[in-house]
């Protein structure tokens, strides 16, 4: 009577393969997946939108708000909503693809005039007289930082369809499209929702 004999260890270690590791693999891609198409998060990495924003600050990022996408490419698979003025948006600068966070100050068909920091939008200063350095978006309130003055001016831009302004609320201290120019509305990578985390406070749920 035969023996029955062991299985070739390569069998084996194929078995073990399929039954520990795939499952492991499978669901570790598709937080990968979720997170490139979802959500994600950004930790802001200087003070060019303060007071909205303070170095430091982990804010989530909503990547369903402009539209879903095929995971790790540029693919629009659902188109979810267009962006707004006020909105706090994550993008990759077309000067030189370091990753940013600004925020949208005009979209496509928006006239712009910006005289010492303060932002104008269709002939309406966006700080109402009497409140200060606040600029009233609608949704959105930005509370600017002047400290540093205004930085340059914009006169009489027209926002071409298509595309968005992304300026910074530190207006005198920010790298933004005075610099490198207009951003393609569909190159935004998401729409920052909330700090939630801030140093020297520590856990938060501030809405921006």
């Amino acid at each position: 009577m035969d023996t029955p004999t062991a299985a070739p260890a390569p069998n084996r270690l194929l078995s073990w393969l399929k039954k520990e590791v795939l499952p492991v693999a499978v669901m570790l891609g598709l937080l990968v997946a979720a997170r490139d198409s979802l959500a994600n998060h950004y930790q802001v990495p200087s003070g060019s939108m303060q007071h909205t924003l303070m170095p430091g600050d982990r804010v989530v990022v909503d990547m369903r708000a402009y539209g879903v996408r095929l995971p790790f490419t540029s693919v629009e698979l659902l188109h979810t909503g267009q962006p707004q003025r006020g909105d706090v948006a994550v993008f990759d600068s077309p000067q030189d693809g370091t990753r940013l966070i600004k925020r949208i100050a005009a979209v496509g068909g928006d006239r712009v005039e910006l005289h010492a920091g303060h932002l104008s939008i269709n002939g309406r200063p966006m700080a109402e007289a009497g409140a200060g350095e606040i600029e009233d978006f609608g949704q959105h309130l930005a509370q600017l930082d002047l400290g540093q003055g205004g930085g340059p001016d914009i006169a009489g831009l027209t926002v071409p369809a298509g595309q968005v302004l992304m300026l910074g609320d530190h207006r005198g201290n920010s790298a933004d499209g005075r610099y490198f120019g207009l951003v393609p509305a569909g190159a935004l990578y998401g729409k920052a929702s909330h700090v939630y985390y801030r140093r020297g406070e520590g856990l938060v749920w501030q809405a921006l």
